[in-house]
């Protein structure tokens, strides 16, 4: 013993790891199922077969817990609200009671919707089928699905009302159906058809504007293409089908555009493209998106017209054809504009726009101006302005596909910038 070594009890110790000791036993594991191989082969061979088809079933009963997988099964899916305005009603499958729509509350199979009297709702489905639920209209969602090759299978029932529908591109094999009073409508990829459904007046119609449609009742098929229609009543054994004269499109003022008047306001022009066939054309502006009531309501020859004494504030306008008895087409697309006053000889404010962050069918918007100016987005104010001019705001849901968001800003003086920009809504 060492000279250095103090007497007493000594305690010595090797840190051994975890990991060396599962090696460890692994190694005997190994060697003992060597030998096992070796002294009795065939029973270990049996043994392993065994474990193996244990592990097999094991997997395959956790595997099977979640069903079988089936090509072709349709999964249900949810619909959404795009656009609201006025008393708009939803009654939901497994409910007995009626609930406010909101853009938060998702629609599915079975669900109801109902407009009141100056309501108007307008839903988008995973396919990119849009539907404008017009005023005093009820429709039920007979079918949302889609399969896992894509292909989606979407009905809807015009109970009561007026409907307008307009499919996307979708994948073959795909369904976009609307049903009323006992026809189903199958329309193709981006075509666009409108519903009325009058159970009171027993007047039921399906309008295909663009593309191609086939209209099924009691066996009896009709194909329909751009600004054919069908009607019947319940009783009638066959449809008659019609051809409709088509309605203009609205040129000027442009949809979303602001128009800028200083002084004395001068008349504003309305411009629409010509139809081939129609001996004169009736022109409406209103206030309100649902025209349900008018300022201004005139029928005149031409396919222009100086409209003078509107106001400040946001308008509506659409026109439809006369043929040589009267007959009005179907209403055109309604395009939306704004007159806002400007200042004399003032400069154009700032007006700095970032990036648009888009989240589904909303787009958040920041941006810059002038301290002290006002900025209105598509005809509507942003609320909040910051002591710098800086600015945030969540737009309203926008429908799928293309759209163009218009920016204004104008200062006390009247000085005035407008950008645009588009955006496309998948």
């Amino acid at each position: 013993m060492s000279s250095n070594r103090k007497p007493g009890i000594h305690i010595a110790w090797k840190t051994v790891t975890y990991r060396s000791v599962a090696l460890v036993m692994l190694a005997g594991l190994l060697i003992f199922f060597g030998g096992m191989r070796l002294a009795f082969p065939q029973f270990t061979e049996n043994g392993i077969k065994a474990a193996n088809a244990f592990g097999t079933k094991i997997l395959e009963t956790v595997a099977g817990a979640a069903g079988p997988a089936k090509s072709g099964v349709m999964n249900s899916q949810q619909a959404h609200f795009t656009a609201l305005d006025g008393t708009v009603r939803v009654k939901k499958s497994n409910a007995s009671s009626w609930i406010t729509a909101d853009y938060s509350v998702p629609l599915e199979k079975g669900d109801v919707v109902q407009t009141s009297s100056e309501g108007m709702a307008k839903i988008v489905f995973n396919d990119g089928t849009n539907y404008t639920v017009k005023q005093d209209s009820l429709i039920v969602i007979e079918e949302n699905s889609a399969n896992d090759q894509q292909q989606t299978n979407v009905a809807v029932a015009v109970s009561t009302g007026t409907v307008d529908l307009a499919t996307a591109t979708y994948v073959q094999g795909s369904k976009s159906q609307v049903i009323v009073a006992g026809a189903t409508a199958s329309l193709a990829p981006e075509s666009a058809a409108m519903v009325r459904n009058d159970p009171k007046s027993d007047q039921h119609e399906i309008l295909v504007k663009k593309g191609t449609g086939e209209i099924e009742r009691n066996g009896e098929t009709i194909r329909l293409a751009d600004w054919e229609k069908v009607n019947f009543q319940a009783e009638s054994p066959h449809m008659d089908k019609l051809k409709e004269i088509g309605p203009p499109t609205p040129t000027s003022p442009a949809n979303m555009m602001p128009i800028f008047v200083s002084g004395t306001p001068k008349p504003v022009e309305f411009s629409w493209t010509p139809m081939a066939n129609a001996k004169g054309y009736r022109l409406r502006i209103s206030k309100n998106p649902y025209f349900s009531s008018t300022i201004v309501d005139r029928t005149v020859k031409t396919a222009d017209v100086l409209v003078s004494g509107l106001g400040q504030g946001a308008y509506y306008w659409m026109v439809q054809s006369l043929d040589a008895q009267g007959k009005e087409s179907v209403e055109s697309e309604k395009n939306r504009f704004t007159i806002i006053p400007k200042g004399k000889d003032t400069e154009t404010i700032s007006l700095d726009i970032d990036p648009f962050v888009q989240h589904g069918h909303v787009i958040e918007m920041t941006g810059k101006t002038e301290v002290g100016a006002r900025v209105m987005v598509n005809g509507r104010e942003v609320p909040v302005i910051g002591t710098d001019g800086s600015f945030h705001y969540f737009m309203p849901p926008l429908a799928a596909g293309e759209s163009v968001i218009t920016i204004t800003a104008q200062n006390a003086k009247g000085g005035v910038n407008t950008l645009q920009k588009k955006v496309v809504i998948q």
